[in-house]
This record gives structure tokens, C-alpha cells and sequence, in this order.
């Protein structure tokens, strides 16, 4: 969780009030303070936790809405500590005066390898487009 308290309680209350409040209101929409207080006498273990499912994809949508008005105002967003973590030296072998190595030491042969590969760019542009 968030350690600012201020933080904090914006997260509850967009995560936790919020959906229920949208469910509240949606019942007292859909069939008054009557169908409000039924989500309280039903069977059900634990009634905000009924109307926080139930409201939670309005409030989803609310949230979102937000977003799109200021980033991080409808979901908030969360503070991270980030640090540098020391790259370890890599073990370098010696390269062998074969192959790329060779090249590398040789003028003639990276400026032939360079015009090989201009070409092959030339060819690929051509069919490209």
C-alpha cells in the first residue's frame, strides 16, 4: 500500500468505496431505498462485499473515465522504489585473429563487407517499396 497517508486513503476510497457507493447507487436507481436495504437482509455472509462485486464493474468504467481525463486521477498510481543494481563485469575471452576479428584489422575487407551490406539494403528497399 501507498505510504503517504493521503495516497492511501484516495486508494481505499477507489478501490474499496467506490464500487459499493456505484452498487448503492444503482439499487436506489433501479428499485429505491427498498432494494438497498435487501442487500443487507439476504443470506449473504458479508453484504459489502456483495455490492462491492456488484459495483465494481461501474466503477471499473468511472475509473477509466477518469484516467482518460488526467492519467493516475481514477486509478491511482502506485510509488515505486527504484535503484541501480551494479552490473557484474562479463568475462572478456580474447578474440582469435580469424573471422570478425580479421575483418576488424583489415581495412579493405570491413570496406568490402560494408559495401556487400549497402547493397543488400539497396536490394531490400527496392523490393520493399
Amino acid at each position: 500500500m501507498a505510504s503517504d497517508p493521503l495516497d492511501a486513503l484516495r486508494l481505499t476510497l477507489m478501490q474499496e468505496v467506490l464500487p459499493v457507493g456505484m452498487a448503492v447507487v444503482e439499487r436506489v436507481r433501479k428499485g429505491g431505498p427498498r432494494e438497498v436495504l435487501a442487500a443487507f437482509e439476504g443470506g449473504g455472509a458479508d453484504p459489502l462485499d456483495r455490492l462491492r462485486r456488484e459495483g465494481e464493474p461501474a466503477a471499473s468504467q468511472l475509473r477509466e473515465t477518469l484516467d482518460r481525463l488526467q492519467p493516475g486521477l481514477g486509478n491511482p498510481v502506485m510509488k515505486v522504489e527504484v535503484r541501480d543494481v551494479p552490473a557484474e563485469p562479463a568475462a572478456v575471452e580474447p578474440l582469435a585473429n580469424t573471422g570478425a576479428a580479421a575483418a576488424a584489422d583489415d581495412p579493405t575487407e570491413l570496406l568490402e563487407a560494408l559495401v556487400r551490406i549497402a547493397a543488400r539494403l539497396d536490394a531490400l528497399e527496392q523490393r520493399l517499396g
